[in-house]
């Protein structure tokens, strides 16, 4: 129930995300890297929920410094045909605000900014649904 940490990003295409303006909207804040498998695993569900709902924003944020370089992340996001908001954070400093210390780290937050949940380990799409469903 806490107010998650308002931060800003940027996308992978370079434009700057900002947590705090997407108020009135249900979030999935989810932490990954292109070498986790349980990440790997749940990509295609987040992006069949991307693609099938429009009731809830993903962000997958990546932990840069993690990666042997960019063109990894370029290329497991063509490879997985992710299209939801990839955002990079490259100093690790959200990452540490949210002690997302195991990878992958999902936070799914209500549309008044509070954390409603907090998943460790790899989320599945009926887990995605139910989520988003019982968030105000």
């Amino acid at each position: 129930g806490d107010l998650a940490p308002d931060f800003e990003l940027n996308n992978i295409n370079g434009e700057k995300v900002r947590l705090s303006d997407l108020r009135g909207e249900k979030v999935l804040l989810n932490f990954w890297a292109t070498w986790c498998p349980p990440c790997r695993a749940e990509m295609p569900d987040m992006q069949t929920y991307h693609e099938e709902h429009d009731d809830g924003v993903i962000l997958a944020v990546n932990l840069v410094e993690t990666e042997q370089n960019m063109g990894q992340v370029e290329s497991f996001l063509e490879e997985y045909g992710i299209t939801f908001q990839i955002l990079l954070d490259e100093t690790t400093e959200v990452t540490t605000n949210y002690e997302a210390h195991a990878l992958p780290t999902s936070y799914f937050i209500n549309k008044d900014g509070t954390i409603d949940t907090m998943a460790i380990g790899a989320i599945n799409y009926d887990m995605l649904v139910e989520q988003f469903n019982k968030m105000d």
